[in-house]
């Protein structure tokens, strides 16, 4: 368990990080009366969530590999993270949809109804669903994990030192 501390530490940054986001969205209308932006404002959750991987790393450099992590270290730390990110994305999903945001679902399938994205509500009610957003997150935190930790791997990857 003392192995994998830091990822975990981490994760569940990452995990209030991505609650706290989703209040403020709720807050500023993205989830009701700002529909038409949140699809764009959303994107801008990519800013902390690479944030967190880089202090998430950082700190497995600095405590576990007192300032020397190599390439292979770092991916392997980001790897783990993205591993516990992704298995915290359903219960996260869940309490995003059910007790943050209850109303959401309802509120995008009339907003894609009305602006002509689908041209029914059965085919509105096939996306916009609790069991579709769950497959979305894990999909999402695997993806965007595996990206996310290949780069700041290599970022946070001690430089070789010169050879005498």
């Amino acid at each position: 368990m003392n192995r994998i501390k830091i990822e975990l530490k981490w994760a569940f940054v990452f995990l209030a990080m991505s609650l706290l986001w989703m209040l403020l969205e709720k807050w500023t209308g993205l989830h009701s009366t700002h529909l038409d932006k949140h699809q764009y404002v959303s994107l801008i959750f990519a800013i902390p969530a690479i944030a967190v991987y880089y202090f998430a790393l950082t700190n497995k450099k600095k405590t576990i590999y007192a300032g020397q992590m190599s390439f292979k270290q770092g991916l392997f730390s980001g790897l783990l993270l993205t591993l516990i990110i992704t298995l915290l994305s359903p219960m996260s999903q869940w309490f995003v949809s059910t007790v943050i945001t209850p109303d959401y679902f309802n509120n995008v399938i009339a907003y894609s109804l009305e602006t002509g994205y689908y041209a029914t509500r059965k085919q509105a009610e096939a996306y916009f669903n609790l069991n579709n957003y769950i497959v979305q997150s894990i999909l999402g935190a695997i993806s965007m994990g595996i990206i996310t930790s290949v780069i700041i791997a290599f970022i946070v990857k001690s430089k070789k030192s010169a050879q005498k």
